[in-house]
Protein backbone atom coordinates (compact mmCIF):
# COMPACT_ATOMS: atom_id res chain seq x y z
CA UNK A 1 0.00 0.00 0.00
CA UNK A 2 2.86 2.37 0.86
CA UNK A 3 3.79 2.14 -3.56
CA UNK A 4 0.33 3.39 -3.75
CA UNK A 5 0.26 6.40 -1.62
CA UNK A 6 3.71 7.02 -3.47
CA UNK A 7 1.73 6.67 -6.93
CA UNK A 8 -1.11 9.27 -5.78
CA UNK A 9 1.22 11.63 -4.48
CA UNK A 10 3.28 11.64 -7.63
CA UNK A 11 0.27 11.73 -9.68
CA UNK A 12 -0.77 15.17 -7.62
CA UNK A 13 1.98 16.68 -7.89
CA UNK A 14 2.01 16.44 -11.67
CA UNK A 15 -1.23 17.53 -11.73
CA UNK A 16 -1.24 20.56 -9.97
CA UNK A 17 1.73 21.61 -12.19
CA UNK A 18 -0.96 21.68 -15.40
CA UNK A 19 -2.12 25.08 -16.49
CA UNK A 20 -5.95 25.48 -15.49
CA UNK A 21 -7.34 25.53 -18.84
CA UNK A 22 -6.00 22.09 -18.87
CA UNK A 23 -7.73 20.75 -15.52
CA UNK A 24 -10.82 22.60 -16.80
CA UNK A 25 -10.58 20.84 -20.05
CA UNK A 26 -9.97 17.37 -18.74
CA UNK A 27 -12.57 17.76 -15.61
CA UNK A 28 -15.11 18.62 -18.40
CA UNK A 29 -14.23 15.80 -21.05
CA UNK A 30 -14.27 13.55 -17.97
CA UNK A 31 -18.07 14.97 -16.27
CA UNK A 32 -18.75 14.34 -19.94
CA UNK A 33 -17.66 10.92 -20.87
CA UNK A 34 -19.75 9.75 -17.07
CA UNK A 35 -22.90 11.32 -17.96
CA UNK A 36 -22.86 9.33 -21.77
CA UNK A 37 -21.98 6.30 -19.62
CA UNK A 38 -24.65 7.12 -16.84
CA UNK A 39 -27.46 7.87 -19.67
CA UNK A 40 -26.32 5.07 -21.84
CA UNK A 41 -29.65 3.11 -20.04
CA UNK A 42 -32.07 5.78 -21.50
CA UNK A 43 -30.29 5.40 -24.86
CA UNK A 44 -29.67 1.69 -25.00
CA UNK A 45 -32.87 0.29 -23.38
CA UNK A 46 -30.69 -3.48 -22.07
CA UNK A 47 -27.16 -3.24 -22.85
CA UNK A 48 -27.28 0.29 -21.91
CA UNK A 49 -27.78 -0.54 -17.98
CA UNK A 50 -24.27 -2.44 -18.62
CA UNK A 51 -22.97 0.46 -19.06
CA UNK A 52 -24.21 2.81 -16.99
CA UNK A 53 -22.14 1.78 -13.90
CA UNK A 54 -19.27 2.89 -15.88
CA UNK A 55 -20.08 6.65 -14.92
CA UNK A 56 -18.59 5.91 -11.89
CA UNK A 57 -14.94 5.77 -13.08
CA UNK A 58 -14.46 9.45 -14.68
CA UNK A 59 -15.38 10.82 -11.03
CA UNK A 60 -12.83 8.23 -9.05
CA UNK A 61 -10.46 9.32 -11.76
CA UNK A 62 -10.67 13.45 -11.46
CA UNK A 63 -11.38 12.98 -7.38
CA UNK A 64 -7.95 11.41 -7.72
CA UNK A 65 -6.39 14.00 -9.06
CA UNK A 66 -7.94 16.92 -6.78
CA UNK A 67 -11.09 16.51 -4.27
CA UNK A 68 -12.41 20.02 -5.62
CA UNK A 69 -12.03 19.11 -9.01
CA UNK A 70 -13.87 15.76 -8.19
CA UNK A 71 -17.16 17.87 -6.34
CA UNK A 72 -16.84 19.48 -9.60
CA UNK A 73 -16.92 16.96 -11.88
CA UNK A 74 -19.76 15.14 -9.63
CA UNK A 75 -21.76 19.06 -9.98
CA UNK A 76 -21.06 19.13 -13.74
CA UNK A 77 -21.93 15.52 -14.70
CA UNK A 78 -25.40 15.82 -12.84
CA UNK A 79 -25.99 19.04 -14.79
CA UNK A 80 -24.78 17.28 -18.17
CA UNK A 81 -27.72 14.43 -17.26
CA UNK A 82 -29.99 17.09 -16.68
CA UNK A 83 -29.87 18.01 -20.89
CA UNK A 84 -29.18 14.23 -21.72
CA UNK A 85 -30.81 11.92 -19.73
CA UNK A 86 -33.30 13.84 -16.55
CA UNK A 87 -34.42 10.53 -15.79
CA UNK A 88 -31.18 9.41 -14.55
CA UNK A 89 -30.36 12.54 -12.84
CA UNK A 90 -32.00 10.88 -9.62
CA UNK A 91 -29.87 7.79 -9.73
CA UNK A 92 -26.69 9.84 -10.63
CA UNK A 93 -26.03 11.88 -7.02
CA UNK A 94 -27.18 9.09 -5.04
CA UNK A 95 -25.44 5.76 -6.39
CA UNK A 96 -22.39 5.82 -9.19
CA UNK A 97 -21.74 9.54 -8.64
CA UNK A 98 -21.87 9.50 -4.84
CA UNK A 99 -19.65 5.94 -4.98
CA UNK A 100 -17.46 7.68 -7.32
CA UNK A 101 -16.73 10.87 -5.03
CA UNK A 102 -16.54 8.93 -2.17
CA UNK A 103 -13.92 6.19 -2.88
CA UNK A 104 -12.09 9.27 -4.63
CA UNK A 105 -12.10 11.24 -1.46
CA UNK A 106 -10.84 7.88 0.43
CA UNK A 107 -7.67 7.69 -1.54
CA UNK A 108 -6.50 10.92 -0.08
CA UNK A 109 -7.58 10.74 3.16
CA UNK A 110 -7.24 7.16 4.00
CA UNK A 111 -4.18 4.34 3.25
CA UNK A 112 -6.27 1.02 4.08
CA UNK A 113 -7.74 -0.51 1.29
CA UNK A 114 -10.99 -1.60 3.62
CA UNK A 115 -11.17 1.60 4.18
CA UNK A 116 -11.52 2.80 0.79
CA UNK A 117 -14.11 -0.12 0.34
CA UNK A 118 -15.94 0.67 3.63
CA UNK A 119 -16.34 4.46 2.65
CA UNK A 120 -17.75 4.06 -1.22
CA UNK A 121 -19.98 1.10 0.52
CA UNK A 122 -21.21 3.34 2.78
CA UNK A 123 -22.41 6.16 0.46
CA UNK A 124 -23.60 3.63 -2.05
CA UNK A 125 -26.09 2.20 0.47
CA UNK A 126 -27.22 5.40 1.88
CA UNK A 127 -28.00 6.44 -1.55
CA UNK A 128 -29.84 3.87 -2.10
CA UNK A 129 -31.88 3.81 0.96
CA UNK A 130 -32.45 7.24 0.61
CA UNK A 131 -33.92 6.16 -3.01
CA UNK A 132 -35.79 3.81 -1.65
CA UNK A 133 -36.87 5.02 1.45
CA UNK A 134 -36.82 8.61 1.58
CA UNK A 135 -38.06 9.13 -2.15
CA UNK A 136 -39.81 6.15 -2.52
CA UNK A 137 -38.27 5.27 -6.01
CA UNK A 138 -37.88 2.13 -7.00
CA UNK A 139 -33.63 2.03 -7.48
CA UNK A 140 -33.72 -1.77 -7.19
CA UNK A 141 -36.90 -2.40 -9.00
CA UNK A 142 -40.41 -2.96 -9.09
CA UNK A 143 -39.84 -5.77 -6.80
CA UNK A 144 -38.60 -4.18 -3.90
CA UNK A 145 -41.08 -3.09 -1.44
CA UNK A 146 -40.55 0.45 -0.26
CA UNK A 147 -41.63 -0.73 3.56
CA UNK A 148 -38.45 -0.55 5.52
CA UNK A 149 -37.04 -4.07 6.08
CA UNK A 150 -33.57 -5.26 7.78
CA UNK A 151 -33.59 -7.91 4.90
CA UNK A 152 -33.30 -5.61 2.26
CA UNK A 153 -30.94 -2.94 4.02
CA UNK A 154 -28.80 -6.14 4.88
CA UNK A 155 -28.85 -7.72 1.21
CA UNK A 156 -27.64 -3.75 0.19
CA UNK A 157 -25.12 -3.42 2.28
CA UNK A 158 -23.86 -6.74 0.79
CA UNK A 159 -23.94 -5.96 -2.70
CA UNK A 160 -22.73 -1.98 -1.73
CA UNK A 161 -19.57 -3.65 -0.40
CA UNK A 162 -18.78 -6.05 -2.91
CA UNK A 163 -19.57 -3.10 -6.06
CA UNK A 164 -17.00 -0.92 -3.48
CA UNK A 165 -14.85 -3.75 -3.92
CA UNK A 166 -14.76 -3.98 -7.25
CA UNK A 167 -14.64 -0.30 -8.02
CA UNK A 168 -10.94 0.25 -5.41
CA UNK A 169 -9.35 -2.77 -7.43
CA UNK A 170 -10.39 -0.88 -10.60
CA UNK A 171 -9.20 2.18 -9.12
CA UNK A 172 -5.58 0.63 -7.91
CA UNK A 173 -5.07 -0.41 -11.51
CA UNK A 174 -5.96 2.67 -12.61
CA UNK A 175 -4.33 5.41 -10.75
CA UNK A 176 -0.96 2.99 -11.70
CA UNK A 177 -2.24 3.12 -15.49
CA UNK A 178 -2.21 7.42 -14.90
CA UNK A 179 1.42 7.38 -13.64
CA UNK A 180 2.25 5.46 -16.45
CA UNK A 181 0.72 7.65 -18.77
CA UNK A 182 1.78 10.86 -16.60
CA UNK A 183 5.32 9.45 -16.28
CA UNK A 184 6.07 7.84 -20.02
Amino acid sequence: MHYFKKDMNEIQAAFKKWPRAKKIVLISLLSSIGAIFQSAGGFLPGVGYFISPLATAPIIVCSIFSIPLGLASYILTALLLLILQPAELIVFPFTTGLLGLLIGISFHLFRKRWIHILSGAAGLMIGICLLLYGLKFPVLGPAISHQFSVSVISLIFIFSTFYSWIWVVLSTRLIKRIRGILFS
